[in-house]
């Protein structure tokens, strides 16, 4: 199976301990770059989530984003008062306003501006950290899930190509023998509207020297041979993104050496249509991991 560089995958759970909520995106990238977004309480879990990503995910530019919501009391409520500072807190106002005349009533905004009166309620850090790796866990199995399903999309859009690029050069090997009875007879008529008698054993050299010259049988079989080992490629699977840039940067090479060879409109057009072909794979080998 072959994976896609790009996808997006998005999951969400919430219990007694609270909620979380993990996007991921990914895209195309040389090699594997993991961008993770973690909230203050869940930094210390930072690197072992990195871990986690890359176990799973070997090339692309990942965007991780978790987000946490602390659960709420009966009353609906996320913070808590530290009731016995609060009161001491009170009483230390009390005894200094008798030192002060006319001193004005203290409100409980001011009381509540003191720190360590108002408190967030702490998680519960053990509970929390299985729910977080389980829930990256989940989400990354369903962004590899997604790069899979589109991975399979493109390969059958790779065979659709390749089997293309092999009818072209079928054209071409049907067509050759009559290409070569065609340069033949036209490099005979030339030596006769020129009146040139030359030897016979001359004559077929020259024949044969211009016979290797614009012979392209060599060509073919090497862009089958990488049509070949393109679909055994595809059929292998896995991480098989620069095989494929390889492969097609050889195609590439034996369609330049079939177009600058050709004396023939057939051969022309099966060279400027396999670097078509050629094109519309490249474009899309490089969203492959």
């Amino acid at each position: 199976m072959i994976y896609s560089m790009t996808a997006f995958a998005r999951s969400q759970r919430e219990g007694s301990w609270g909620q979380l909520v993990c996007e991921m995106r990914s895209i195309n990238h040389r090699y594997l770059e993991i961008s993770l977004h973690l909230p203050e309480i869940l930094r210390v879990y930072d690197m072992t989530v990195r871990e986690r990503i890359r176990q799973k995910i070997k090339r692309g530019k990942i965007e991780c984003a978790v987000r946490f919501q602390h659960p709420a009391d009966a009353s609906g409520s996320m913070l808590e008062i530290n009731e016995t500072y609060a009161k001491e807190v009170c009483s230390a106002t009390d005894k200094i306003a008798k030192f002060l005349k006319n001193a004005a009533p203290v409100s409980p905004a001011d009381i509540l501006r003191f720190n360590g009166v108002l408190e967030t309620r702490e998680a519960n850090l053990e509970h929390l950290e299985k729910e977080l790796f389980a829930q990256i866990d989940q989400t990354v199995d369903e962004l590899v899930s997604a790069r899979a399903r589109e991975g399979e999309e493109l390969k059958q859009l790779f065979l659709q190509r390749m089997d293309a690029m092999q009818q072209e050069v079928a054209k071409v090997r049907k067509a050759l023998p009559d290409i070569m009875k065609l340069q033949r007879d036209k490099l005979l008529k030339r030596f006769t509207d020129v009146k040139l008698e030359l030897d016979p054993n001359r004559l077929e050299q020259e024949m044969v020297m211009y016979a290797q010259k614009i012979d392209v049988a060599e060509e073919l079989e090497r862009t089958e041979t990488h049509i070949v080992e393109v679909r055994r490629v595809l059929k292998q699977g896995g991480p098989i993104g620069r095989r494929m840039d390889f492969l097609l940067q050889e195609l590439n090479r034996e369609a330049n050496t079939l177009g600058s060879k050709s004396t023939d409109t057939v051969v022309t057009h099966t060279a400027i249509e396999m670097k078509v072909l050629i094109e519309q794979v490249r474009e899309q080998v490089q969203n492959i991991e």
